[in-house]
């Protein structure tokens, strides 16, 4: 059985989305980071809810290629987990949104040094070799004014939403660096 798959996009739903093995594993990443998900044909309908119609065995295949488990989380369920970026190879129950918003808010402390911002684009200062750590907390943190981020050694781009949002986005990413301070 051969897989379709609709693009999202394209009339304000999302972006469009290619329909890849690579593309496919970053939304299952994505979905399992969300919220909890207790079963293979739960994760089918909310990948099919985004326009990724998958068989069963492609998408066992792809949970053991991206190493996910079925842990239980916080109130005793079973559910499915992915190792997480940054180095820690256990899977983890998803973070809730305060507990991403707060990473965020501590890796902006420890690592940002400047911010500048040009209409709907802002760029963030790191030391060298931080950017990516960086951007990825920021795009686990889903910011809704954050349109993308893009991330190299030591500097990051970020895209507002907004046409004239970079300056606003910067003081609120300095404020987040400054308020352990």
């Amino acid at each position: 059985m051969t897989e379709q798959a609709q693009p999202r996009g394209g009339s304000g739903n999302g972006p469009a989305v290619p329909q890849t093995r690579t593309a496919r594993h970053r939304r299952i990443v994505e979905i399992l980071n969300r919220g909890p998900v207790r079963s293979q044909s739960q994760l089918a309908k909310l990948l099919a809810d985004d326009g990724l119609s998958v068989t069963q065995a492609t998408l066992s295949r792809d949970l053991d290629e991206l190493g996910a488990v079925k842990i239980r989380n916080a109130s005793g369920e079973l559910i499915y987990a992915v190792p997480s970026e940054g180095g820690y190879r256990t899977p983890r129950a998803p973070l809730g949104e305060s507990a991403k918003e707060e990473r965020m808010a501590r890796l902006a402390g420890e690592l940002l040094i400047s911010a500048e911002a040009s209409a709907n684009l802002v760029v963030l200062r790191t030391p060298p070799g931080a950017a990516q750590f960086l951007a990825s907390a920021i795009d686990q943190a889903e910011v809704h004014d954050i349109l993308g981020t893009i991330a190299g050694d030591d500097t990051l781009l970020l895209i507002s939403r907004a046409p004239d949002g970079g300056q606003s986005l910067a003081d609120h990413l300095l404020r987040l660096a400054q308020r352990d301070e």
